[in-house]
């Protein structure tokens, strides 16, 4: 469960560099009363994440309004690929505003017709239809129904099992969260959907037999036979720890799906669009799924999602029986469009790649240092550092929680740990992040873990 923070402001040294300024408390006095405001007026679900209120970011900063700039480490939840504010983005957006055409239901627009287009020219076959939706959860939603569709038409309704993973995330509808493989998520479901069920990701940490073998003895003990799976659904990488399957896991699981008709899906929402240095996360892999879903970083900007997959999984539904009211918003679509270009055009892909060389290289040199720190996961310019007790596995999220507070106070900007036992440090920078700031910014993390370890390790005496 997550933690709140205190808004009492807190008296934290000053800092004036290149890119970080903290001038203020933290949080900011003045910011205070907004933060009560949100606190009165929005369900307590809504606290969790750093009390900064955000006024306006460019690139990978972020400010207030009074003073105080951040190197910002969230992208607003991996959602800013292109970079904070880009002014081809607020063209694009505002461009499509001036044209008085701001909604359309699933009427047609050029607009749409251009992202849908563009997405297809940058995809491998077979993912060559694309249904453009609002949200990553609306998506998997949509991955669920083309999957079940599929199972049945092919096998009849006992071909209806959705396998996914442990410790995965898909999102906060029903569909989506019972996919997922978070317990937390489905206490309060009365009636679990039984054609649901999860298998150990294989990250080799905390599951440490990453064989493929693992996962079919692991089908076997849950009474589902591979005749009875429709799909198999997985993060790309899983968003609360950044962990990668291993390439060979993930071929053999394309080759069994093949086998026995079963729909590969990858959910990219947090993946694509350049994150993990390639333009989709499945890359890393040497496989492409049957079905893909995206969100987050397709617009850097605006909400907007994409289920892309086989045009003959696509077409399974009639005419007017798959829509969503806000389906190809047209100025979410410009933004989109915008953003990948940005995106090419800038070699954004490469630079992640580089960068997150650079990021891991950075990371991995803490690990010795630090015996909480008992692994560092991701690729490209994701990344996840998992917070253990010394010794152990066993997740650490306060000491998670202080090593992110701390970073705050001295300008770098982070979302608060999630993953297992809330125990993970997520890093994820716009991809326009560039070395100085990398180097910047990890040696922060690197004071804030001295720093909450020095004060755990006292606490304990």
């Amino acid at each position: 469960m997550a933690k709140e923070y205190d808004l009492t402001p807190r008296r934290v040294p000053r800092v004036e560099t290149r890119y970080r300024r903290i001038v203020t408390e933290i949080p900011a006095p003045k910011s205070v009363p907004i933060l009560e405001r949100l606190h009165r007026y929005e369900p307590l679900a809504m606290r969790g994440q750093p009390p900064i209120v955000w006024d306006h970011a460019e690139g990978f900063q972020v400010w207030d309004a009074w003073g105080n700039c951040w190197i910002d480490w969230s992208s607003g939840v991996l959602i800013t690929n292109a970079g904070h504010g880009r002014k081809e983005i607020v063209e694009a957006v505002a461009g499509q505003a001036n044209r008085k055409l701001l909604t359309t239901y699933c009427f047609p627009t050029e607009t749409r017709a251009q992202l849908v287009e563009r997405l297809v020219t940058l995809l491998p076959e077979p993912l060559k239809k694309v249904f453009l939706l609002t949200t990553g959860s609306e998506a998997v939603e949509c991955a669920i129904k083309l999957c079940r569709t599929h199972g049945v038409k092919l096998g009849g309704r006992s071909k209806n099992v959705i396998v996914s993973y442990d410790k995965a995330f898909h999102g906060r509808t029903l569909g989506s969260q019972q996919a997922g493989g978070i317990p937390a998520l489905k206490e309060w479901i009365v009636n679990l959907d039984p054609g649901f069920v999860q298998m150990p990701f294989p990250d080799g940490f905390r599951t440490e037999d990453t064989s493929f073998e693992y996962f079919e003895r692991s089908l076997a003990a849950a009474g589902v036979k591979p005749e009875g799976v429709a799909g198999v659904i997985l993060e790309t990488y899983q968003g609360g720890s950044a962990s990668f399957a291993p390439p060979a896991y993930m071929q053999a699981l394309r080759k069994w799906c093949d086998r026995h008709k079963v729909l590969l899906v990858c959910d990219e929402v947090q993946a694509g669009f350049g994150r993990t240095g390639t333009m989709w996360g499945f890359e890393h892999y040497g496989i492409v799924p049957d079905l893909a879903c995206f969100g987050k970083g397709i617009s850097s900007s605006l909400p907007l999602s994409a289920v892309v997959g086989r045009p003959d999984v696509m077409d399974l539904h009639p005419a007017g029986s798959m829509t969503s009211t806000h389906t190809g918003n047209p100025v979410c679509c410009a933004a989109a469009l915008a953003s990948i270009e940005l995106v090419v055009k800038e070699n954004l892909v490469e630079n992640a790649r580089k960068m997150g060389d650079l990021l891991h290289r950075k990371l991995n040199e803490l690990k010795p240092r630090f015996p909480q720190i008992g692994s560092v996961d991701g690729k490209g310019l994701v990344a996840g550092v998992a917070c253990v007790k010394p010794g152990t596995k066993d997740p650490d999220g306060d000491l998670a929680w202080e090593v992110v507070r701390r970073a705050i106070e001295k300008g770098v900007l982070m979302f608060s740990p999630v993953g297992f036992g809330g125990s993970t440090v997520k890093i994820a920078p716009p991809l326009v992040i560039n070395e100085d700031a990398v180097l910047e910014s990890t040696g922060v993390l690197e004071e804030a873990f001295a720093e909450a370890t020095v004060a755990s390790e006292a606490a304990v005496r």
